[in-house]
Order: C-alpha cells, then sequence, then structure tokens
C-alpha cells in the first residue's frame, strides 16, 4: 500500500538537493539568495537545451529574460556614464557603453563569475561566443524581477561593472575596428567597401550611416554623429557577425 512513497521521497529530495545546490551558486554571484528560483533557471536555459524536453514551449527559454536584461542593463551602465563624464557628447557615451555591454564584453565577464558553469545548453552544441553573454543578460532580467531595480542596480556595478571593466583603459583605448576588419579582408582575399547609407538631419545633430560590404553581400550597418563613427560601429558589428576576435 505504501510502497511508492519511497521513490517519490527520493525524486523529492534530488530535486530539492539540485535547487539548493543552485541557489547557494546563484548567491554567490549575486550576493543574495533568490527568491523566485524559476525565473533563475528559465534565465539559465539555453534555446537548444529547451528544443530537446518533450512539452516545452518557446517561452520556457532564456530569450525573452535576455530582452529585459539587455534594457536594465544598458540603463544602469547609461546612468554610470552619464554621472562619470559630465562633459562628454552623446557619441562618446554610446560608444563606450557599447563596448562594456557588447557581446564579447559580456561573454568575458559570463566566465570571469561562473555563470557558463549553469548555463543549460544542448549537449554536444558549439557554445560560440553569445551564449554565455546572452545568458548574463537573461540573469539580469531575472535579478530585476527578483528584486527590483535597485538590486539590480547594485549586482551590476558592484558584481559587474567595478570587478571587470577597467574604465579608464577603456576610456583611453580606443580600438580602431574598421583597421581590423579591413586587415582581416585582406588577408583572406576579399574585397571590403564602406558606404555611407544615410544621413539624418536631428535639430543641431547630424547621424551618419554606414554599410559594410564583403564582395556584393553588405554585412553589417553602424551609426554614428560623424563618417567615422559610424564606420567604426558598421566595423565593430561586422566583426561580430564574423565571429573574429
Amino acid at each position: 500500500m505504501f510502497g511508492p512513497i519511497k521513490p517519490v521521497r527520493r525524486f523529492y529530495h534530488r530535486v530539492f538537493n539540485k535547487d539548493r545546490d543552485l541557489v547557494r551558486a546563484l548567491a554567490g554571484i549575486i550576493g543574495s539568495t533568490p527568491d523566485n528560483v524559476r525565473l533563475y533557471k528559465l534565465a539559465l536555459t539555453h534555446t537548444s537545451f529547451a528544443r530537446q524536453t518533450v512539452g516545452n514551449n518557446k517561452h520556457d527559454t532564456n530569450e525573452r529574460l535576455e530582452f529585459l536584461g539587455d534594457a536594465v542593463l544598458g540603463a544602469v551602465v547609461a546612468e554610470v556614464l552619464f554621472r562619470k563624464f559630465p562633459y562628454e557628447d552623446e557619441g562618446f557615451l554610446t560608444e563606450i557603453r557599447s563596448r562594456i555591454v557588447n557581446r564579447e564584453s559580456l561573454n568575458h565577464i559570463a566566465l570571469k563569475i561562473g555563470l557558463n558553469l549553469l548555463v543549460k545548453v544542448e549537449p554536444g552544441i558549439n557554445r560560440h561566443k553569445s551564449v554565455n553573454g546572452n545568458a548574463l543578460e537573461a540573469l539580469v532580467g531575472a535579478i530585476y524581477l527578483d528584486k527590483g531595480y535597485n538590486m539590480t542596480r547594485q549586482f551590476i556595478l558592484g558584481k559587474l561593472i567595478k570587478p571587470h571593466v577597467d574604465l579608464h583603459q577603456l576610456v583611453n583605448t580606443t580600438a580602431n575596428f574598421k583597421s581590423k576588419l579591413i586587415e582581416w579582408a585582406q588577408s583572406q582575399n576579399m574585397e571590403i567597401r564602406f558606404e555611407n547609407i544615410k544621413k539624418k538631419q536631428q535639430g543641431n545633430t547630424t547621424e551618419f550611416t554606414t554599410e559594410v560590404y564583403i564582395g556584393d553581400k553588405p554585412v553589417a550597418t553602424g551609426v554614428g554623429l560623424s563618417k567615422k563613427k559610424a564606420d567604426q560601429a558598421a566595423a565593430e558589428k561586422s566583426l561580430e557577425i564574423l565571429k573574429i576576435a
């Protein structure tokens, strides 16, 4: 009559221990104990892993939390830069923010805090550089929903930016993405060109848009407050798309 109870207990014991281990690991990363564990499980579930589980739907992945986390992360970083550099223009602030929150940077930070050890990905899948960075954005989204904006801001500043982003070096080291892309194209014997496709006037500000072509194929577009900045933005996006480190 009472035969099935022990297996059921063992099952719940395993699940409980698994959750307890996850909560402990997350507490070490975010600096406080998660309340809604389900949110964090979702943040750590890559699309490839969800696809292999029968019954899962398209929302059982971290993509929606990634969208939310991207916005919160961008807002916090924008506020930090706005306060730290009161005399710099919008173009400067935008460039530095993009260099802090781009996929390469976020992936680097995700590895530093050990988030890659918790991300669920389909076995055997190639963990390209965006998987861990995307999970970090999703984690920010989960913290925001679980703990609110102030706690999320503390996490971003105290656990991500201050320990892992050297603002001084970032500001004083201007990465020449265009030169890097041109050098790569030459090494591959490919023809590359930068085309100014749009110029938009907004009040006293002129916004430029550049598109990068390799051969006849468009690769990426970039926007900036000068042709040079638009070229650099387009080149940086091209490097990300082409997965050139």
